[in-house]
Formats: structure tokens, sequence, C-alpha cells
């Protein structure tokens, strides 16, 4: 322990003696560690935040197709599929899109006439009548309607709807709730002018959660024009598509691992002659072939880690306290309001397994081999170049 510990001793003043070189490699290897973590944590953070949101969604969700798009449902089919052996609670909904040409926003609208459990108040309460409203965070900062304040949109005859803001609330997922706008049932049907007796879609609750499957068939069997979509089956699609998104821009950023493989093959293909004669008079001295390839070891390994833990907490800042500001947008898709970007700090240890193994691995081994050619070879025609 005492030799390995004067070999360390040994690597850091080495490393010293060449700090601005090596203050060059260690800034382009941390970079490319923090866009890489960046990624990662961006991409298994969203996948937390996506299973949050949908924790306390229906176990099945019922939509109507008409050639091949979503369609308004009958509110009778709900009835046909209460009579389904396991089903709980059904309840159509009554939701839309709507495009705000003041702000430029997309707004969800969202019909309720009870509290929903997967709403949480900030201030306020939920909307009791046709003129009122509960609306997310982000629709108020960008309207300045708070509670007690006014909501003015167009509904689908074109006329100017004022609505009384009695509530600003926050979910446990921020994406859920940011550019919500709360109304009742019969508030929202009036806005948007729906047919009488058709939904969005239903909700339905099934008691045992192993026959969610087996109540989708049922349903689809029944009602041939519906798609019966799962808990399941949205997160599975929620993962599809970050994970699709994370594959983009690790595409995109492709270049920085292309300039970290050449710089670990530039490493690999020769040492400089200063590292030479520093080798050549270590075996002159006495040190042996293990010593010097130890200390080679030690070094590489020093500079890796300490890229690599930089590169780490890089990216750990980006994401979790600077809101990912150089991969949000890419990440956030579509919407133009976008929610505050409050992602919960979460760490794959396997991720950061594979990260370090495919960053530092590369480099310690680029350090030893050509060492080993150098430390093989005579001292006195090492040292002569």
């Amino acid at each position: 322990m005492r030799k390995h510990g004067k070999i360390i001793e040994y690597a850091l003043s080495s490393l010293l003696r060449r700090k601005f070189r090596c203050l060059a490699i260690l800034a382009a290897y941390a970079l490319t560690v923090a866009i890489l973590a960046s990624i990662l944590f961006m991409t298994g953070s969203l996948k937390i935040e996506a299973r949050n949101l949908l924790g306390s969604s229906a176990d099945l969700i019922v939509q109507r197709l008409l050639a091949g798009r979503h369609d308004l449902i009958p509110e009778a089919y709900a009835e046909t599929i209460r009579g389904i052996p396991g089903v709980g609670t059904v309840t159509p909904r009554y939701w839309g899109y709507y495009y705000d040409a003041l702000t430029g926003a997309n707004y969800t609208l969202l019909g309720t006439d009870r509290k929903e459990s997967t709403l949480e108040l900030l201030h306020g309460r939920m909307p009791g009548g046709r003129g009122e409203c509960a609306v997310g965070a982000g629709v108020s900062a960008v309207r300045f309607a708070g509670e007690g304040g006014e909501l003015i949109l167009t509904d689908s005859r074109g006329m100017g709807v004022s609505f009384q803001v009695v509530g600003v609330f926050r979910a446990e997922s921020s994406m859920l709730t940011n550019d919500l706008v709360v109304l009742t049932d019969d508030g929202l049907i009036a806005f948007f002018g729906l047919p009488e007796g058709r939904a969005t879609d239903i909700m339905v609750e099934v008691h045992n959660e192993d026959e969610v499957q087996t109540v989708a068939r049922k349903v689809k069997r029944l009602l041939p024009d519906t798609r019966p979509i799962t808990k399941r089956e949205l997160l599975r699609t929620y993962d599809m598509a970050f994970n699709w998104r994370s594959g983009m821009m690790l595409t995109i950023f492709a270049a920085a691992v292309i300039a970290f493989c050449i710089l670990a093959w530039d490493k690999a293909t020769g040492i400089s002659a200063e590292e030479k004669q520093e080798i050549g008079i270590l075996k002159a001295i006495g040190w042996d072939t293990a010593d010097v390839l130890v200390l080679k070891f030690w070094e590489g390994l020093i500079l890796s880690m300490t890229a690599f833990l930089l590169g780490v907490i890089a990216a750990f800042v980006h994401v979790f306290f600077l809101g990912a500001t150089l991969l949000a947008h890419i990440i956030m898709g579509w919407s133009v309001l976008f929610p505050e970007f409050r992602l919960v700090p979460h760490l794959d240890p396997y991720q950061l397994l594979i990260l370090a193994f495919l960053t530092i691995s590369p480099y310690v081994a680029s350090t030893v081999v050509p060492s080993w050619k150098a430390a093989v070879t005579d001292p006195e025609s090492v040292m002569r170049g």
C-alpha cells in the first residue's frame, strides 16, 4: 500500500508538470461526459415524471375511431362497458385543445364536475358553474389571470367568453397542469359546441389490475369501432417517445463522442518524447516494467475519473438546477406553453456505470498500452530517442 501511495503521489506530480496539456484534455473529456450524462439524466427523470403523471390515471381509456382518427364517442357506450364483469367506475370525459392567438400558446381544456384527486389547488377552488374556471400556473402567468381574475377565450362560434378564475392549481407533475384550463362539464360542452350525448372519451376503472387486458379485449369485441388504451400502454408509449428523443439527441451530439474517440486514438498511437524520456529515466534508476505500467494506469485513471466526476456534476447542475436549458426544448415537443421544468433529481447507478465504462476504460487503456511499448524498450535507447 505504501508503494502504491508513493506511485500515486508521483503520478499527481507528473500530471501537474504537464498541467496545461492535462487541462485541455480534461476540458474536452469533461464536456463529452457532461453532454452524454445530461441526456441520460433528463431521459431518466422524464420517464419518472411520466410515471408520476399517469400513476393516478384511469386503468383504461376508451376512444372511438372514425376513418382511423379519434372521434367523439357516444355516452351510451358507457352503459355497455359498465355491464362487463370486473369493471368499476365508468366516466365519460370531456376535453379538447385550444389555441390562444393572443399569446401563441396551446391550452388543454378539461371538463370536470368533481375535484380530481390528481389536481391539488394552490389557491382557490374548483369551478362550480359555467362561468368559472381553474387554471394551471403557466396559463395564469401568460394571461396574468390569478385567482379572482378573468380569462377570456373564443368559443367554437367565434364569440368571446369570459370565465372567472376561481383557482390556480398544481399537481405532482408540472407537465400535467401547466397548460390546463378546467371548466365544468356543461361549460366545456357549451364552449366547444359538442353534440348532445357525445364525449371525448371514456375512463374505465377495473377492480383487478390483472384483468385490464381482458376487459380491453371485451370492450373491443362489444364495441368494434373503439380503441381501448391501457395505462401500461400509455407508459410504454411515453418510454418509447423519450427513448427515441434521447437517441435523436445522442445522434446530434455524436460529434462530441467522435471527438473523444479521436482524442483516445491519438493518445493510443504513441506518447510524447518527453514521456518516453521520463519512462527511460525511471527504468534506469531501478523501476521495473510493472511499476511503470502502474504509474501510467494511475495517471490515466486520475485524469479520467476527474473528468468523469466533473462532467457528471456539470450535467446534474444543468439538468436539475438550471432546468436543462440546452435540451429542454428538444424534449418538450410541439407545445408552445412549456411547463416550468422542475425535474426530480434521479441518478440511475446502472446508467452511471455504463457511462463510466464507456468513457473511462478507453482512456485508461490508451494511456497504458503505448507506455508498455516504451517500458519494455532498452532505457538507453529510449532516452536517446
